[in-house]
């Protein structure tokens, strides 16, 4: 006699397979070329992976502490003062974490309680919504200004209620790569200030913000900066996504509560890869010079989708770029993803898969931290749209 299955009750029943898994599989399936995923396909720096080797080779091979290596959370400490003049203590204010995407999902649920509300603000990275549900939240959307994906601060003021726990922001931005402005945060810090919300900074690609612009941390601003944890991201700094470190900067009683949760959904993180990254920080040139090597990518593609139909929208951070395809196309923005891989050849993500409501605008973002002959072959493609 067969059992039956035993029933399944989701926790995330609204949840499917991601557009970027799908795109991705789209594009192996016709030979596209993939700039629908945001990863390099160029290697990180070989001084880097001297680092790894002789980590592994040290026998850094066991559990590390459960808050991170402390070379590498001193490291980051430094890292910040020279950036952003901010000073966190490396034994109770950093906690190195298995990529961004932990950091927020631990972040969220050390934070947010049944019934508590969370505000997003749209288009927004996919993993937010899920980890507030996740944690019994309830999620507040709000739109960023639709064409210039700017902070509509009397919006924000309006979503703020009783129940309202956290507010969640990500500069520079992923999809739209708009960064904040001093202004802006400034304006933040007195929306925030006579509340008690605490602020989720993703700032995973702090260090790709362009035209002589700065990166206008959270931690910046002491005010804000009490009230927030920041996310940061060593795999997108340093193009090792696959290595799955990042950290947490927070004040001391946040981070306790974090580690608590840290300590339970990961407890620790590769021992290797944190002692090399601790080496290689000990010269901070390469961070430095990230801007200038992303926005050399950025002006190179920017300058052959000039020669296509698609209208380049401004990029100020990130090293994603979004472009509008009405010259081409009345298509809605997944179908015509679907259609540009498979007859152009070049695989990208619709816009409205970072809003809840799949809102159209007729806008797609393509990835450029790519090497220039990657670039060059989507830009061949994409040239022949007509």
């Amino acid at each position: 006699m067969n059992a039956l299955p035993l029933p399944v009750v989701s926790r995330l029943p609204h949840v499917g397979t991601t557009i970027f898994s799908v795109m991705s599989a789209l594009a192996a399936e016709h030979g596209a070329v993939n700039l629908g995923q945001g990863f390099p396909d160029f290697d990180c720096d070989p001084a880097l992976l001297d680092c790894v080797e002789r980590a592994l080779r040290a026998g850094h091979n066991q559990y590390p502490p459960m808050p991170g290596v402390p070379a590498l959370r001193e490291a980051v400490a430094a890292k910040l003062m020279a950036f952003y003049d901010h000073q966190a203590d490396p034994g109770t204010e950093i906690t190195i974490t298995a990529g961004a995407t932990q950091a927020i999902l631990t972040a969220v649920l050390a934070l947010v309680h049944p019934g508590d509300e969370v505000i997003v603000l749209e288009p927004c990275y996919d993993s937010y919504a899920p980890n507030i549900e996740l944690a019994g939240g309830r999620v507040v959307r709000v739109p960023l200004t639709p064409g210039s994906f700017r902070p509509d601060f009397a919006r924000i003021a309006a979503a703020i209620g009783p129940r309202t726990r956290l507010l969640m922001i990500n500069s520079p931005h992923n999809p739209s790569a708009t960064a904040w402005t001093a202004e802006e945060i400034r304006q933040l810090h007195d929306l925030l200030e006579p509340t008690g919300i605490w602020l989720l900074a993703d700032e995973v690609y702090e260090h790709m913000v362009f035209d002589g612009a700065r990166h206008e941390s959270v931690l910046r601003h002491p005010g804000l900066a009490a009230r927030s944890i920041v996310v940061s991201s060593f795999g997108k700094t340093f193009h090792v996504t696959g290595w799955k470190v990042g950290y947490v900067v927070a004040p001391a009683g946040m981070t306790a509560e974090f580690r608590k949760v840290h300590q339970f959904n990961v407890f620790t993180v590769n021992t290797p890869m944190q002692h090399a990254l601790a080496d290689y920080m000990g010269n901070l040139a390469s961070v430095r010079d990230l801007p200038a090597f992303y926005q050399a990518k950025r002006d190179h593609f920017r300058a052959g989708l000039a020669a296509t139909p698609l209208k380049a929208l401004h990029t100020q951070g990130s090293y994603f770029q979004l472009v509008d395809y009405s010259a081409v196309s009345t298509l809605p923005e997944a179908d015509f993803c679907r259609w540009l891989t498979r007859e152009c050849g070049v695989a990208a993500i619709p816009l409205s898969a970072f809003y809840e409501g799949g809102f159209e605008q007729g806008l797609i973002r393509l990835c450029f931290a790519k090497r220039e002959a990657t670039l060059d072959a989507a830009l061949q493609r994409l040239a022949r749209l007509q």
